[in-house]
């Protein structure tokens, strides 16, 4: 890891941090995401990587204070109160309001966000949790009114909301494909050491699909103890887990009530964890919506068109034998019964074999530099947009014009989202030279291409195992003539 730790380093000079003990410790006791901590320490360290520990503590302590006496007394005093927070929003049908609370800072009642923001950020300010800069004040009782505190100003935590893609693909340049695979890794705070071998390692980080392409729907079964839920919970504000118990229409997609638009809304993917013991509160509707949502990003609730470009991912553990193999080749049997129907199966693009993975564990954790995670996913976030990556995919496959349309749709977003995720800096042949535009297929098709194909066709065996209207053989897609595989 030392050698990938100082190149990267050396890579990203401004963007790189360094994870270890000391500047961990900054953070002992507060429950922040690690793009927040990452952001911080970008912020407050020196070249070495040591982080100036009174200065982190000022910022905390301004900006994400976790003392509510001390928000109280400011907002007591008269004081508007400017913090980087999670809040959670919240509709309150009874009284008409949309209150907040934020947990960290135990203000977790009386607290209101204003109509003028409200009507301002509808699209951002929906009942869930959020990161932001928000300015807080309080309002003062007035008759039998109680007092209150009141959101007065709002702006989303998006410190690096224009990226420089010269940049990042200069730095890309820089590596192997393999070594930008521990690149990521690294990202995802693991140690790309933990990992025995390069499937290990492609499996570990194909998690990161979703998050660069849209609406790229994925299955995840596997153990425990492989990292899921860390890594959507830290890597990105973009991902929203939603993990155990129970959802409902109204908090995925629309409330007919509060007239808002739910968590598919506006993040990159929702992913649901633990899946084999969640529920939906109206599962023969959330299938219907499902469905049609899956398909074309596109659902109706009560004559309200729902439209996002938001991927849907499911995760959860699997019975496996001695040799850590599935015990059965159903998979889809560890699914909730919404999820076993081909129709709904066949909507999926991507499935993640997690029994190949390594259980991680405290030595897993990285221990040096690596890649600022909030620069990251800003990156991953506005690379979503980026088409050219799809055309690469028309440039370089070729395939059957017959071959069944959810097939080649997800096989084209699979291949087009590794290509985002391991070649960012190839956007078209023409960017190459000579050379590596003639060597460039080949890495396409053992990155990009063939493990596109493998996902998807194991969606396809389990379409096949539940319905047998349902074909197991996957379509052919090879690299056009004039190219051949490594």
């Amino acid at each position: 890891m030392n050698i990938i730790s100082e190149k990267i380093k050396n890579a990203f000079p401004d963007l790189a941090v360094m994870k270890n003990t000391a500047n961990k410790s900054l953070f002992e006791g507060r429950n922040l995401p690690s793009f927040v901590k990452d952001y911080i320490l970008c912020k407050y360290s020196d070249e070495k990587g040591t982080a100036d520990r009174d200065q982190v503590a000022a910022y905390l302590e301004q900006k994400i204070p976790d003392n509510i006496v001390t928000i109280k007394n400011r907002l007591l005093a008269g004081e508007q109160v400017n913090v980087t927070v999670r809040f959670i929003v919240k509709s309150d049908i009874a009284s008409g309001r949309t209150t907040f609370t934020i947990p960290d800072a135990q203000i977790t009642n009386s607290a209101y966000i204003a109509p003028s923001l409200l009507e301002e950020f509808k699209e951002e300010l929906i009942d869930g949790e959020q990161w932001g800069n928000i300015t807080l004040s309080y309002v003062e009782p007035n008759g039998k009114k109680t007092g209150y505190i009141e959101m007065v100003a709002y702006r989303s935590f998006e410190p690096y909301k224009k990226v420089d893609f010269d940049y990042y693909f200069s730095a890309r340049e820089q590596f192997s494909v393999e070594e930008w695979l521990d690149v990521l890794i690294a990202t995802m705070e693991y140690d790309p050491g933990s990992f025995g071998t390069l499937e290990q390692k492609t499996e570990f980080v194909t998690r990161l699909l979703p998050l660069v392409e849209p609406r790229l729907n994925m299955i995840e079964l596997g153990p425990k103890g492989t990292g899921k839920s860390y890594i959507y919970n830290n890597i990105s504000k973009h991902v929203w887990l939603l993990s155990g118990g129970k959802t409902s229409r109204a908090k995925m997609f629309y409330n007919k009530s509060t007239k808002q638009f739910g968590l598919m809304k506006n993040h990159d993917a929702v992913i649901i964890d633990e899946i084999s013991t969640f529920g939906f509160s109206d599962p023969d509707e959330m299938q219907s919506i499902l469905k049609g949502y899956l398909e074309a990003g596109k659902a109706t609730v009560d004559n309200v068109l729902f439209m996002s470009e938001c991927g849907v991912g499911l995760t959860g553990n699997i019975p496996l034998t001695s040799d850590k193999e599935p015990a059965d080749e159903r998979y889809f049997q560890t699914l909730p019964e919404m999820f076993r129907e081909s129709a709904t199966m066949d909507r999926f693009h991507c499935f993640i074999e997690g029994w190949k993975l390594p259980r991680l564990e405290v030595g897993s954790i990285l221990d040096g530099w690596t890649l600022n995670a909030e620069y990251f996913s800003s990156i991953m976030h506005q690379l979503r947009t980026a088409t050219e990556y799809e055309s690469l995919f028309e440039e370089l496959v070729e395939y059957n014009r017959s071959c069944d349309l959810r097939d080649l749709k997800a096989v084209k977003k699979v291949a087009t989202a590794y290509a985002k995720l391991l070649f960012p800096h190839v956007r078209s042949l023409s960017v190459l030279s000579e050379e590596d535009a003639a060597l460039f297929p080949q890495y396409y098709n053992k990155y990009c291409l063939e493990p596109a194909i493998y996902r998807r066709s194991i969606i396809r065996q389990q379409c096949h195992l539940i319905d047998k209207e349902f074909r197991s053989e996957m379509p052919e897609f090879k690299l056009k003539t004039g190219t051949s595989p490594l």
